[in-house]
């Protein structure tokens, strides 16, 4: 418990610098935001089993012609997520989020991929499995989101990472559709941090398996603390990465630090991934941004 306590601290810090910093830079902010975009549509169809690199994603969301043939549904599953991470980071802070919101993501994740399903909860005799979990009958699903929704809003007094975690894991749990779960459920977690006042997070593919066991935690012991761990590193690192950028700091490889300082690389590594020195993960290398001296 004070472990979280002390991410939760260290979150506000966090974001107070962060809006000190970003006074007057919105075009900077923007151009984060866009540069990011790949990275997100990356790793979040990487965690549902994309064969899609990095660098191919980069090239179909540039429109550039990829090195080998990949079937339609991982193109329109690069194009359509990119489409739906620029829409959020614009209209999140417009419109509360409902499940009429929820739905129109969900069409616009889905077209071109199953039309006959995009945009609309799972109906009856639809049903999911992940692994050895089935989701509840179809009849629950709008019921049991909008409880979800519900007691998010009614916790407006706890933090963002316990609430965040708790409805993600909720949202995964009733798995309202028939595809599309996995992203939509991230896509939520930013709409809902974008709203608040808060960055943007990317849970990462090399977390994967971590992500699963926060899935396997809940559904057994109803227990989010493994989902509030990702959650809150991963807003620990995106507030990284913005500050390195908005405070003017030269931002150089893990690698090239610890050469330039002696430092063993191996335990900056360590450090990194568990957040407790100011570095961010970007592009899949370990960065870390130096303020020098004046």
């Amino acid at each position: 418990m004070v472990k979280i306590l002390n991410v939760y601290n260290k979150i506000d810090s966090l974001r107070e610098r962060y809006y000190k910093a970003s006074t007057g830079k919105d075009a900077l902010i923007k151009l984060i935001l866009e540069a990011e975009v790949a990275e997100q549509v990356y790793n979040s169809n990487a965690i549902e089993n994309s064969t899609l690199t990095l660098e191919e994603t980069e090239k179909i969301l540039l429109q550039i012609d990829l090195d080998r043939f990949i079937i339609e549904r991982e193109f329109f599953e690069a194009k359509n997520l990119a489409r739906v991470v620029l829409y959020i980071g614009k209209k999140a802070k417009e419109q509360e989020l409902t499940l009429e919101v929820i739905l129109l993501l969900h069409k616009m994740l889905i077209s071109n991929i199953r039309d006959d399903i995009a945009g609309r909860f799972r109906k009856n005799g639809e049903y999911v499995r992940v692994g050895n979990y089935i989701a509840p009958n179809s009849k629950e699903v709008a019921y049991r989101l909008e409880k979800m929704l519900t007691e998010y809003n009614a916790a407006s007094h706890e933090n963002i990472i316990n609430r965040i975690a708790k409805l993600h894991l909720t949202f995964e749990h009733i798995h309202p559709f028939v595809d599309g779960n996995g992203r939509i459920g991230r896509v939520i977690n930013n709409y809902l941090l974008i709203r608040e006042g808060f960055v943007p997070i990317n849970i990462k593919f090399i977390d994967r398996q971590k992500y699963y066991e926060a899935f396997k935690e809940f559904d057994k012991k109803g227990r989010t603390l493994i989902m509030e761990e990702i959650v809150g590193r991963a807003l620990t690192n995106s507030y990284h990465k913005r500050l390195a950028y908005l405070e003017d700091k030269e931002i150089m490889t893990l690698v090239d630090y610890a050469k330039n300082n002696k430092f063993s690389h191996s335990n900056l590594i360590n450090k990194a991934g568990r957040q407790t020195i100011e570095a961010f993960l970007e592009r899949n290398v370990w960065k870390i941004g130096i303020t020098h001296s004046r």
